[in-house]
């Protein structure tokens, strides 16, 4: 029998009988163990430092399904926190805008308040859908949509467009601000591209890649 003594405590402890074999499995169990519980503990940590659904959400680029749009129809989704607005608008629509300008503060779109490929009467890629963000220029309400055969007190000549009831800006059909309304510039176009003929992606640019 072998003894050996235990620094410092004055005890002692003998080897004798004991399986190495068995000894061996128990240490080599304990230590997976050991490497598991680790990895429990560690896993919410590494969790953490992954962004949150919610994050990725509020920057991620958003695909758009447009195919059940119907005329006249707006279809709202979020993007980085904000409102979009996808409007497909009817020939009679795209018709009336060209009857306004006279009445708009800036119609050529000549404030960057859009990219480039949407700095033209319709302020759209594809004539018939409107791509804008749904917040006034003038301090971040968000406006009502209006149609033109909706019922309101907008006037006999209101073509269809947005109105800020908060302080009575007005917008036309393509996100273009009023002449003498609060607001002071037309709404903003988001970067957008086509993913074919029915789908979009708000904040991805046509021409510049991710915004």
């Amino acid at each position: 029998m072998s003894t050996t003594n235990a620094n410092n405590a004055g005890l002692s402890y003998t080897t004798e009988g004991v399986d190495k074999e068995k000894r061996l499995t128990l240490i080599t169990a304990t230590s997976v163990v050991g490497a598991v519980g680790v990895g429990f503990v560690a896993w919410p940590f590494v969790a953490s430092l992954s962004p949150s659904a919610r994050t990725q959400a509020a920057g991620a680029p958003v695909e758009v399904d447009i195919s059940k749009i119907e005329d006249g129809q707006r279809l709202t989704v979020e993007w980085r926190g904000k409102p979009i607005w996808i409007v497909k608008r009817t020939k009679k629509h795209l018709a009336d805008l060209l009857t306004l300008n006279a009445k708009l503060r800036d119609p050529d779109s000549l404030e960057q308040q859009q990219p480039s490929y949407a700095q033209n009467p319709n302020r759209a890629i594809k004539p018939e859908y409107l791509v804008v963000i749904g917040i006034c220029t003038h301090l971040g309400c968000s406006p009502s949509y209006v149609k033109e055969e909706d019922q309101h007190d907008l006037g006999s000549d209101w073509k269809g467009g947005f109105f800020c009831p908060c302080h009575g800006s007005f917008f036309d059909l393509a996100g273009r601000v009023y002449q003498g309304v609060p607001a002071p510039t037309n709404l903003v176009v988001p970067p957008y591209t086509y993913l074919s003929e029915t789908r979009i992606l708000v904040g991805v640019d046509q021409t510049e890649g991710v915004a």
